[in-house]
């Protein structure tokens, strides 16, 4: 009596394997700028649309910045479960190109207001944007991290749209911190179940 022949398997990998591959790329990217390739000569992309892609990222990461200053700064308890966000997007500005040297103390940025030019000095402030109005934040802590998660849920969202007209290395630094947003919206939400 003859076997039959084995199921026909697909070969190659499946669909549900490269996703993960790609979004574990992306991730695996980092958040510091490379040096491999100029985002704006071997991608084809002209330097000033990368600047200003880059600027723009580093203002709206200050901006996320100045919303978890003032959520500290009004719900000091909470500064044990922010601070290591906050810290990420601290290093997201510098990732960017925007203020160096800022600290990622929420002790030094609950007591004083963020700064409101895009070069913090050394002195403890974060990096704001220059027209940010004050952020209004919610008496309560749930509602203070709901606002957080959404203000990080749109950003990640503005930075996957922003994608397609930004060249090579700034599209990989933009999505894995984009995919960091995404995580710290999760993470934000997960607590207030």
């Amino acid at each position: 009596m003859p076997f039959p022949p084995p199921p026909r398997t697909p070969s190659g990998p499946r669909r549900r394997t490269l996703l993960a591959s790609a979004a574990g790329a992306a991730l695996l990217m980092g958040c510091s700028p490379g040096s491999g390739d100029s985002d704006g000569e071997s991608s084809g992309g002209s330097p000033s649309v990368t600047e200003r892609a880059r600027a723009r990222a580093a203002r709206d990461s200050a901006e996320l910045v100045a919303r978890y200053d003032a959520v500290l700064a009004a719900h000091p308890a909470l500064a044990g479960r922010l601070a290591p966000l906050r810290a990420e997007v601290v290093r997201h500005v510098t990732a960017f190109g925007g203020a160096r040297g800022t600290s990622v103390s929420p002790s030094a940025s609950a007591s004083a207001p963020a700064s409101p030019s895009p070069s913090a000095s050394a002195s403890g402030t974060a990096p704001a944007a220059p027209s940010a109005p004050p952020v209004a934040v919610p008496a309560g802590e749930k509602d203070a991290l709901t606002g957080l998660a959404a203000a990080e849920r749109t950003l990640a969202d503005q930075r996957v749209a922003a994608l397609v007209g930004v060249p090579g290395e700034l599209a990989r630094l933009m999505a894995s911190v984009a995919a960091a947003g995404a995580a710290h919206a999760y993470l934000l939400t997960e607590g207030t179940r």
